[in-house]
């Protein structure tokens, strides 16, 4: 069976590679390196110990898209590709629907026409909306509209996905929402890479460790939460990468619109992963707190339940594993890819 993998170049993308090898699969690899670079490939490769191909292709190029399956004999497709960061969505909205939604539907037509109906959406816990109960379970019903336009392009793909499986006869999608994905993979040889200054947690606090910046901004520290700061539902990228391969699993049942939660079920605060990470790293960070950032939520974690009673998954990693992969990521790679 070959997987295509869209941004499997990037942070969740590449964990995902390694353990669909791992798996037994065939993948090739598609990415644009807007937020990655070919060195992450090469080290892919090295760790699976194949040589698998890959494409530097735009999908919002149909054209360049379709070609992909003229050119491989493709079973399934797990869909990565987009951009991520919730605050900078707020800021650049029209960036991120262009590229977000107009990648998705031109996959979807490349596939239609190739008559490919298995897809796997990396979508997001966001799309429950700020006013939904804690903690969030499947029979949660989504927002109208999320905290930010990041959010809202993961829901309206859940959307043209749900559609595309009531026009297209055996159409599988299984829509992934998932938490904070945190760690890294424990060979120190990839991990979280973003260009620029870091828009999520893990990564800045780990460019704070290594001295590449100066200290963390905890953004609000007067949320209803025991501590002040945002809780979160850290899941390790390895664990999360597992929980694709268990979605393959579910696609061959001919599952239709499959809809799971990814994450740990425990809420961990923006402060205690600070200190957590300190412990890894051997040091205090210093931090400061600053005000709320637009988009962001006071709290939200997983009720986990239905991925371990349908895929057979469960996470398995700690927050104190977590932070020990990322600093030995971070330390060994201080300029990240770039080292």
């Amino acid at each position: 069976m070959t997987i295509l993998v869209t941004g499997g170049a990037g942070y969740i993308g590449s964990h995902t590679c390694i353990e669909l090898v791992k798996a037994g699969y065939d993948i090739v690899v598609v990415d644009n390196f807007v937020n990655s670079c070919m060195e992450a490939v090469n080290r892919i490769r090295r760790l699976c110990g194949v040589e698998f191909p890959f494409e530097e292709i735009d999908l919002t190029d149909y054209s360049a898209t379709d070609g992909l399956f003229d050119k491989y004999k493709i079973d399934a497709v797990i869909h990565f590709a987009g951009l991520k960061a919730v605050g900078e969505s707020v800021t650049m909205p029209i960036e991120y629907y262009r590229n977000n939604l107009n990648s998705t539907l031109s996959l979807l037509s490349a596939m239609k026409k190739h008559d490919v109906k298995n897809f796997i959406f990396s979508s997001s816990a966001t799309v429950y909306g700020a006013e939904a109960p804690v903690p969030y379970n499947e029979a949660t019903p989504v927002s109208r509209i999320t905290s930010s336009p990041y959010g809202n392009t993961k829901l309206m793909i859940e959307y043209i996905l749900k559609d595309t499986a009531k026009a297209i006869s055996g159409f599988n999608a299984v829509l992934l929402r998932y938490f904070n994905p945190v760690g890294a993979h424990e060979s120190g040889e990839i991990g979280e890479d973003p260009t620029g200054i870091p828009n999520n947690l893990m990564p800045y606090v780990a460019r704070v460790a290594v001295g590449k910046l100066d200290m963390v901004h905890i953004f609000g520290n007067d949320y209803d939460t025991p501590d002040g700061t945002c809780l979160r539902d850290y899941i390790h990228v390895v664990d999360l990468a597992k929980g694709h391969v268990a979605a393959l699993q579910k696609i061959k049942e001919n599952c239709g619109v499959f809809v799971c939660n990814l994450g740990t079920g425990k809420g961990t605060s923006v402060l205690e992963m600070v200190k957590a990470f300190s412990k890894s790293c051997g040091k205090d960070l210093p931090y400061e707190f600053t005000a709320r950032r637009a988009g962001d939520l006071p709290a939200f974690w997983a009720d986990p339940s239905f991925a371990e009673k349908e895929l057979g998954w469960k996470a398995e990693k700690g927050i104190q594993e977590m932070c020990d992969d990322v600093w030995r990521w971070q330390s060994k790679n201080p300029d990240g890819y770039r080292s």
